[in-house]
């Protein structure tokens, strides 16, 4: 029985540099479609599920793109509220070796930011679901998106749905401040907070025992921290990715999941090289909701979600185009390379 997934944000056309190469010595870009909850969506309808994506977008031909391109890949796209006057955009120079990746965006007024709660019936929408998904991105983009995710947050509690939320802090679209103020509020309505060690600061205030940027992500640093966020917020799971960045083209990956009675720290994978990490926070996310969703344990659901989405980071594009039976395949220690004939 396929489960019935809802996520909200906002989906963006993707203008990516050809290979490595930068900004200024581009004649031309690669065009994909990306955005948190979006990639979370796909990922979603890749494991079997029912996932949805609820948004706005433009009627033009651009906006028309955006709903094909998650048509594409199986994503349910009734809930797609057509007008508004354009899609944001973001630009990615991919990285290499010890010079990062780098984004631009040019979203401001598109089309979800401007978005009204008259345009959504959210009640309708979390009818007969299992699950609702955002991101700190999401109510990142505008006040009125914030609303949005507020509505959305109520009529899923309405109707019994598991919420889980990114935590996802974008400095380039709101302060730690403004973020706090809108996101602390926004935790009463979740029950399954993802986030890693910078994202828990930024948006909730909260700071692991461990100094992450030096790349020592003990797990034992994140314990106390973990404890006292399901405390306060009274959370059925809290999650942290714990990535190592070597250099752009090389992370150590895992993460630990705690359901307030035992922590897990799943086994670590070595990624290198890196073909295109962005996205991979959202395959970890979609993973998580399906392994929870599926599987007996938090700590299979776990493996299955870093198998996910230590497979996204050899994948060009936001999407994870994997299916649930090569994440099992990697997940069970299949992790040679070798050719499948």
């Amino acid at each position: 029985m396929s489960k019935k997934i809802i996520t909200l944000g906002e989906i963006m056309l993707r203008l990516s540099t050809p290979g490595n190469t930068r900004f200024v010595q581009s004649d031309s870009f690669d065009v994909v479609y990306g955005g948190g909850e979006a990639n979370v969506a796909v990922s979603c309808a890749n494991y079997g599920d029912d996932a949805y994506f609820v948004t706005k977008l433009p009627k033009h031909e651009i906006g028309q793109s955006a709903v094909n391109a998650l048509r594409k890949y199986g994503v349910k796209t009734d809930y797609i509220v057509r007008g508004g006057d354009r899609v944001g955009i973001y630009y990615l120079e991919s990285g290499a070796s010890m010079r990062p990746s780098k984004v631009i965006y040019d979203r401001a007024n598109s089309a979800i930011a401007e978005a009204n709660p008259a345009d959504f019936n959210f009640d309708e929408i979390m009818q007969g679901a299992d699950w609702f998904h955002w991101s700190g991105i999401t109510p990142a983009i505008s006040d009125k998106a914030a609303e949005l995710t507020r509505l959305a947050c109520i009529a899923a509690k309405k109707h019994g749905v598991t919420v889980s939320v990114d935590l996802n802090f974008r400095k380039k679209l709101w302060t730690k401040e403004k973020a706090q103020s809108i996101m602390r509020p926004l935790m009463q309505y979740v029950d399954v907070c993802i986030g890693n060690e910078e994202d828990a600061e930024l948006c909730l205030g909260f700071k692991p025992d461990a100094d992450v940027s030096a790349g020592h992500t003990d797990a034992e640093g994140y314990k106390g921290i973990f404890m006292q966020m399901a405390k306060e917020f009274n959370f059925r799971y809290v999650i942290s990715t714990l990535r190592e960045s070597f250099s752009a083209s090389h992370n150590g990956w895992k993460a630990m999941i705690y359901d307030g009675k035992e922590f897990y720290t799943s086994k670590r994978y070595d990624i290198e090289p890196i073909i295109d990490r962005v996205g991979g926070g959202d395959s970890f996310s979609a993973g998580i909701i399906h392994g929870l969703l599926t599987k007996a344990t938090q700590g299979e659901a776990l493996e299955f979600a870093v198998a996910a989405s230590a497979l996204k980071h050899t994948i060009n594009g936001d999407f994870n185009l994997v299916s649930t039976e090569e994440v099992e395949s990697l997940a069970g220690g299949n992790a040679s390379g070798r050719v499948q004939r």
